[in-house]
């Protein structure tokens, strides 16, 4: 049975839509976990921060849970037309975490969401290229809700039974 990873941005609405998200994924078969960025609280990337205290823990735990799933089901809110701050900064934290800064990310499966005040296509596209940069296989189709536009089921099944066919072979 493949893993997936839910992480989220927020412990709102973003998690809600995790929450929503997780047991769909369970209808069609995979296993999830549901990680909330937030309650990682993780300093401040800065190279000065990495040499005096090192990489921080919680930083090298969320690398090897990484590598250890099936794929990674990623939620943010659109801040400023843009990502989060919790997430570029957790994404900084985990390239350092090992020797290659793309180790946990290179050839694995994402799939992109967001609950937004808009439509929220400038997040989405931002992290697609991030990840996409770091190696990871972003699939096309996203979770794009606000709070006028809830989540299809039947879209959310048929966009978690490609993940779990794609992870399977």
């Amino acid at each position: 049975m493949p893993h997936f990873l839910i992480m989220t941005a927020t412990n709102g609405s973003n998690l809600q839509l995790a929450e929503l998200l997780s047991g769909y994924a369970e209808e069609v078969g995979a296993e999830t976990e549901i990680l909330r960025l937030e309650d990682l609280s993780l300093p401040l990337f800065t190279p000065a921060n990495k040499k005096a205290r090192g990489v921080p823990d919680a930083a090298e735990a969320l690398n090897k849970k990484l590598l250890e799933t099936d794929a990674l089901i990623l939620l943010a809110p659109e801040y400023n037309g843009s990502i989060p701050p919790v997430v570029t900064n957790t994404i900084a934290w985990m390239s350092v975490a090992g020797d290659d800064f793309r180790a946990a990310f290179n050839g694995r499966f994402a799939v992109l969401g967001t609950h937004s005040g808009g439509s929220g296509f400038r997040v989405i596209e931002a992290m697609r290229s991030q990840l996409n940069h770091l190696g990871m296989i972003v699939l096309a189709r996203t979770f794009q809700t606000s709070f006028s536009k809830q989540q299809n089921p039947d879209s959310a099944r048929a966009i978690f039974k490609q993940l779990v066919e794609l992870t399977s072979k």
